[in-house]
């Protein structure tokens, strides 16, 4: 369903928006730990690690489809907020064909170098049958995992971030189920997971589909808007591609981080793992301010609300920062139980303890330079978010965490402190950013549209 967002309170607006979205967030994570769950009381240790190493890549793989699925988000947003109707409905049809095309392009060309990808991993050699099997399955559903973030890109630019947590709440229920059919009484392994979560999508689309069909929104899709329009098209992978990349780059930067760790030894290695997964956690509400600002801004920008956009970035900061500077100052004092509840051992304990506490400051910047991604992505200026990143992983985040490692090989807290000081450069760099955007505003010069 459309929902006009343009006007009321902004600060209810961005709740109204964020809270579906965070909950979305929330149940996609549970998605993606079902599998190691179930199959960890099933199979031993090959098996976890296959599946393991497998979602790695699929996660990889879905934030940048999600990230080029921005462009989709900010297009339609843009259209709903001037009015446009015709021009949400091309926006659609061209996302249509151009995800389609997308998508088998991915599958075949993942298909052809699954083998590679594997290597490239540094799978252990136990789990390299199930790693691939997995990721065949996997790679066959694409078209499924990238027909899902559509539709869902779809829906929130309309307004709608409820829709799309429903979807996933289905395909979360279903994935348990088919898991425990295939995993527990059919003992199909790594392969049976993939099986399961591919179908669960499928079911998951399905749905969508059918609440495309029934909604009332307003957006009527003629045969004519599936013909591609290079402006239409050529504006969804301006704002998209460089998310997409921006997204990647992220995830490399983390794998990078871990291999640094892993050098360090076992007990290194096993720390920043368990700290990783509970930043993933804190980090969904940055997360949900992002997604949030995008659709908000470019709903208010195609209204000509461009006063309204700056607000809902204003807030968004505020929601952000608060949440990373209240999570961060807990820490310090809770940080060995919190790592407590993911390991048993002393030693993995302190170091945990000893990461997360600088790491933990990441929070309140990463909230902040989210914020301002989502809001330059609503401008129709994503690359803006893309160099940013860029320059904080490449010149700060990899550099200051392998000098940390080199200088400080006791302890794990300088390596945490190196990651926020990666995202408090990116912040530096929005802010310069925001202010260079306002000034050529003051000298009448429109932002994309």
């Amino acid at each position: 369903m459309e929902k006009n967002l343009t006007s009321g309170s902004v600060l209810k607006n961005i709740a109204y928006f964020s809270l579906p979205y965070l909950l979305s967030y929330f149940l996609q994570t549970l998605y993606g730990m079902a599998d190691l769950f179930i199959i960890g009381q099933f199979e031993g240790v090959a098996g976890t690690t296959a599946v393991s190493v497998g979602s790695q890549v699929m996660h990889m793989l879905t934030v940048m489809i999600v990230g080029l699925a921005m462009g989709t988000t900010v297009s339609i947003a843009q259209a709903v907020g001037a009015g446009e109707k015709k021009r949400a409905s091309q926006a659609v049809g061209n996302t249509v064909v151009l995800f389609l095309g997308v998508s088998v392009v991915l599958m075949l060309v993942l298909l052809f170098f699954v083998k590679p990808v594997v290597a490239v991993m540094s799978t252990p050699g136990e789990a390299v049958a199930g790693t691939i099997s997995y990721l065949k399955i996997c790679f066959i559903g694409i078209p499924m995992i990238t027909a899902y973030n559509v539709i869902s890109s779809i829906f929130r630019g309309m307004g709608d971030s409820r829709s799309p947590m429903y979807f996933i709440a289905v395909a979360c229920a279903a994935n348990i189920v088919l898991d425990y059919i295939f995993i527990g009484a059919l003992h199909m392994g790594a392969a049976g997971a993939a099986l399961g979560t591919t179908l669960a999508q499928m079911v998951s689309v399905i749905i969508a589909l059918i609440a495309i069909l029934k909604s009332r929104n307003g957006i009527s899709v003629s045969g004519k808007d599936f013909r591609p329009i290079k402006q239409v098209t050529g504006k969804i992978v301006r704002i998209g591609v460089p998310i997409a990349l921006q997204d990647g780059f992220i995830q490399i930067a983390f794998i990078i981080i871990t291999i640094i760790a892993n050098k360090r030894g076992l007990n290194d290695a096993a720390a920043v793992g368990i700290v990783e997964k509970i930043i993933s956690f804190l980090f969904l509400v940055p997360s949900s301010m992002l997604s949030a600002v995008s659709a908000l801004g470019a709903q208010n920008i195609g209204a000509g609300k461009q006063k309204r956009a700056d607000e809902t970035l204003k807030y968004a900061i505020f929601i952000a920062a608060g949440f990373g500077l209240i999570v961060s100052v807990a820490i310090q004092f809770i940080a060995e139980p919190v790592v407590s509840f993911f390991t048993t051992d002393s030693i993995v304990k302190v170091l945990g303890g000893q990461y997360i506490r600088g790491y933990i400051w990441d929070c309140i910047f990463a909230g902040i330079h989210f914020s301002f991604s989502g809001y330059f992505c609503a401008c129709g200026r994503s690359e803006l978010s893309f160099i940013h990143n860029i320059i904080a992983i490449c010149l700060v985040r990899v550099p200051g965490v392998y000098l940390a490692s080199k200088l400080f090989p006791t302890t794990l807290f300088p390596m945490g402190i190196a990651t926020a000081t990666g995202s408090l450069t990116s912040v530096v760099i929005c802010v310069i950013a925001f202010m260079w955007l306002r000034k050529r505003r003051g000298e009448g010069i429109v932002l994309e549209k």
